[in-house]
């Protein structure tokens, strides 16, 4: 993965994605390819940035099982507003200590207890926000022109990944039920197929309705050939 524009990433960053793709490599790669003619009704790429939910014929993403003939439609997550949450949480868990400080919860410990808890408690933090982070940007989800891809990541030493072909797919649907589903575009997308995984549900994704023409329209050019 790349970084766009002229802004290079903060190094801590760049420290935490090194780590990472040592550890356990990425599931997608940088890899030139083709695009495929776009189906009825799709509009031009609208992001390329590394990060982002929602990709329209990415030009650097690729995937371990990529067959020779198969081209990449969309690749997405989970609509980066759903990180909000797991942030919130880590900021309010940030000042756990200098509240329990003030009302002199741990002054009654031994001299230097204080600050081996106080590191212990910042430690499981960053743990908590790392897994948070890496689990929100690793769970994703692929349309190609032959099939749809579910790569669910559990932690960083075991992913599982699911796929079913286009032409086994029997039913799409979505919704975007909620006023911030409404307000920033994003939903749920369900497919029902035929093949070995009856269902596959892309949770949170930015543009639900877009999703669902998209593989309807795939389907239908597959019914035609």
């Amino acid at each position: 993965m790349t970084y766009q524009g002229s802004i290079q990433p903060p190094k801590i960053w760049s420290f935490l994605e090194s780590c990472y793709n040592r550890v356990m490599p990425d599931v997608f790669v940088s890899e030139p390819q083709e695009k495929v003619p776009a189906p009825t009704s799709i509009s031009p790429i609208e992001s390329q940035n590394s990060l982002g939910s929602f990709r329209l014929y990415p030009e650097d993403i690729d995937f371990e099982t990529k067959q020779k003939e198969e081209k990449v439609i969309i690749f997405m997550r989970a609509h980066p507003i759903t990180n909000i949450k797991w942030i919130l949480v880590t900021i309010l868990l940030i000042f756990v200590p200098v509240v329990a400080k003030s009302f002199g919860i741990l002054s009654s410990l031994p001299a230097g207890f204080e600050l081996i808890i106080n590191l212990a408690w910042y430690l499981i933090i960053a743990t908590y926000a790392l897994e948070s982070f890496l689990g929100w940007y690793s769970n994703v989800y692929f349309i190609t022109n032959l099939r749809v891809i579910d790569v669910d990541f559990y932690s960083l030493i075991y992913k599982q990944v699911s796929d079913a072909n286009i032409d086994k797919i029997q039913d799409v649907t979505y919704n975007t039920g909620g006023v911030a589903r409404a307000l920033f575009n994003y939903g749920n997308v369900f497919i029902q197929t035929a093949a070995e995984v009856s269902e596959f549900d892309f949770l949170a994704v930015p543009n639900p309705a877009k999703v669902a023409k998209i593989i309807e329209d795939l389907i239908t050019k597959g019914k035609q050939k």
